[in-house]
């Protein structure tokens, strides 16, 4: 059978050939036109921005940290200085296996078990920064032994940093604060306040006291370099160079021989005592016992040293003249006694008999004075200088506890002084519409009796008694307590004054302020509370003594210390101003779980008026303090 044979149409054919070549002719077109946008967009287009980034990578910027301003006192004397050193910084991004990095390097450069922890602390705390200090401080034979062995550590560098350091460590920590690392949440709050850009390449951050209020003060403005860098990354030559600024030096109002004196009038006693300029709210001595070495913080404080700070019974941290908050105790009787005299609900001349406690119309529970038998007949004036607490007990039952709270409120206790520190505690001066809201109760009279010697819930602090005793000491006038005397420009050595600042000024009756003041300057003579601190003085001084009561006593009992923890002991105050005539400093003081202000704080009162009035040390073997206290001898002698 004949196979049939297939006729091709070759025009056809050659028609799909010639279709399908311009169908591939034009897709290659199309690309080639595609490819060539693509270049044109890149190399035309998006030139500068391509140029830009490959200037970035052999141009690099960085910050250069100013140095951070000097606190001193008030004489010169350092309080918080700079020195410069070399650490040796980890960039754990850059580094595969941490610990085993670490274990190297420990063999060529101590790294002791602390160093790890502070390391490890930092690592969780800080997980923005791009370096974190394992070793502060190197030797310089350390930082050789490292150049040598430099190649094997890729992400670990040595760095140049400046390190802050006090000097006088516990002496000033309260006041002066520390700085340290800076944390997510210091970098949060730079954020909100617009501040981020001035902490590139700042590690540390004002955290309390001073080092926190003026952190704006004394950081100063940081500069950058432009630095040519080659493709390893190291720097072949700067190009140009924006100087940091160095931040400002504060001068405090502080007088350091004073504080020095002060504390140690305190010896390892526990307390707090505030002096102020009465003339224009100038803190001469802050004292917080006990304190704590702030240099501690400055890297990272290490988990035993917190921990040893932390758990302390006697709570080394807690800034006891800003924070702390005790019943004022008998030191409350001058202020009532004023609001006696000004409300009209004394005379001075007016006296009762003291039997030795006070009840209530219809009440038979009596509130004992600390005198057993009384003090018999007693005035205005016998009532402070006795420390009559009678007296004020049938005072506050005609006072009531709104006329107390309205009149000594305007002594500042009760509320915030605005010291230039952060941290202050309101404390607390009680008044019925307080107790409703708080408590839910009504006030009763029995509330009251004990609000009139300073205690129930009547609650202050060394800073506020020492703010109100200022403003009886001046004849009513409320000075702003500040710490900050000066403020010195880095770079022009100009020095500002910080004015004082007049909150306000009392009403109050020459004659009725004569009384009190009179009765105050007794207390310190004989037959007052506070006698033998004030024998033999080369000056007059006026004072007030107080018991503030730690554990409540139960009715018919007495007080015996002997019987009592010595942590639940009663603290002791006192208040005083000096001159007495024309005061120049005014001052109030606790010492915790010591008894009487009259037999433990007045001796301290006393020794820093002699040094702050005559420039007398203490009769102790002080003969180190000899030569730097003298140097440093106040403006007044």
């Amino acid at each position: 059978m004949r196979q049939r044979v297939e006729l091709r149409n070759h025009p056809v054919e050659l028609h799909k050939f010639r279709m399908r070549l311009t169908v591939s002719a034009g897709f290659v077109l199309v690309l080639f036109l595609l490819l060539y946008a693509r270049f044109y967009f890149l190399q035309v287009v998006q030139q500068e921005h391509y140029h830009t980034l490959a200037e970035a990578n052999r141009i690099s910027i960085a910050p250069l940290v100013p140095y951070r301003g000097l606190i001193s006192d008030r004489n010169g004397r350092i309080l918080a200085q700079n020195y410069s050193a070399y650490t040796l910084e980890v960039v754990p991004s850059k580094i595969q296996d941490l610990e085993t990095t670490l274990n190297e390097l420990a063999a060529i450069i101590e790294i002791t078990p602390t160093d790890r922890q502070r390391f490890k602390k930092l690592l969780k705390e800080s997980k923005r920064f791009k370096s974190l200090p394992i070793r502060n401080r190197l030797t310089e034979v350390e930082i050789a032994t490292f150049a040598a062995n430099r190649y094997r550590f890729p992400g670990i560098e040595i760095k140049a940093q400046v390190y802050r350091q006090y000097p006088e460590k516990e002496m000033v920590s309260h006041v002066v604060g520390y700085i340290s690392r800076i944390n997510d949440q210091d970098l949060e709050q730079l954020e909100s306040n617009g501040e981020l850009h001035n902490y590139r390449g700042s590690h540390h951050i004002g955290k309390i006291g001073i080092e926190q209020s003026y952190e704006k003060q004394l950081h100063g403005i940081t500069g950058f370099e432009e630095v040519e860098t080659d493709a390893a990354g190291r720097s072949i030559r700067i190009l140009s160079r924006t100087p940091p600024t160095p931040g400002n030096n504060l001068i405090l109002t502080l007088d350091l021989g004073l504080q020095e004196i002060a504390e140690m009038a305190f010896g390892d006693r526990r307390g707090a005592l505030v002096a102020l300029d009465p003339n224009n709210g100038e803190v001469l001595a802050f004292v917080s016992k006990p304190g704590y070495d702030n240099n501690l913080f400055i890297g990272g404080i290490d988990q035993e040293s917190w921990n040893s700070l932390n758990n302390s019974i006697d709570r080394p941290l807690n800034n006891r003249a800003l924070r702390g908050v005790y019943p004022p105790g008998s030191t409350f009787k001058p202020f009532m006694a004023l609001a006696a005299l000004e409300l009209e609900k004394r005379t001075a001349e007016y006296s009762m008999s003291d039997p030795g406690y006070f009840s209530l119309p219809g009440v038979s529970r009596r509130y004992r004075d600390w005198k057993p038998g009384g003090h018999g007949r007693v005035d205005l004036h016998k009532s402070l200088v006795v420390s009559c607490d009678t007296y004020y007990y049938s005072l506050a039952n005609d006072l009531g506890i709104d006329n107390i709270h309205n009149f000594i409120s305007q002594f500042g206790l009760g509320r915030k002084t605005g010291i230039d520190i952060e941290g202050e505690v309101s404390g607390l001066l009680p008044s019925s519409a307080w107790k409703m809201r708080q408590h839910k109760q009504k006030w009763y009279a029995g509330d009251t009796i004990s609000v009139s010697i300073g205690q129930g819930y009547n609650l202050t602090t060394p800073l506020q008694l020492a703010f109100a005793t200022m403003i009886i000491a001046n004849n009513g006038k409320a000075y702003l307590p500040r710490l900050v005397k000066q403020i010195q420009n880095s770079q022009t050595g100009e020095v500002e004054d910080i004015p004082a600042k007049l909150l306000y000024s009392l009403n109050l009756k020459p004659k009725n302020l004569e009384v009190v003041k009179s009765a105050l300057v007794d207390v310190t003579r004989p037959g007052g509370t506070a006698a033998k601190a004030g024998a033999n003085a080369d000056y007059t001084f006026a004072g007030k003594t107080g018991t503030s009561q730690v554990v409540g006593i139960k009715q018919g009992e007495r007080y015996n210390e002997k019987l009592i923890n010595e942590r639940h002991r009663d603290h002791a105050m006192f208040i005083a101003y000096a001159p007495a005539e024309n005061p120049i400093i005014a001052l109030a003081i606790l010492v915790e779980n010591t008894g009487t202000g009259g037999s433990t704080a007045a001796p301290i009162a006393r020794q820093v008026f002699d040094y702050f009035l005559l420039g007398k040390l203490p009769e102790a073997d002080l003969a180190h303090l000899i030569d730097p206290i003298k140097n440093h001898v106040h403006d007044h002698l």
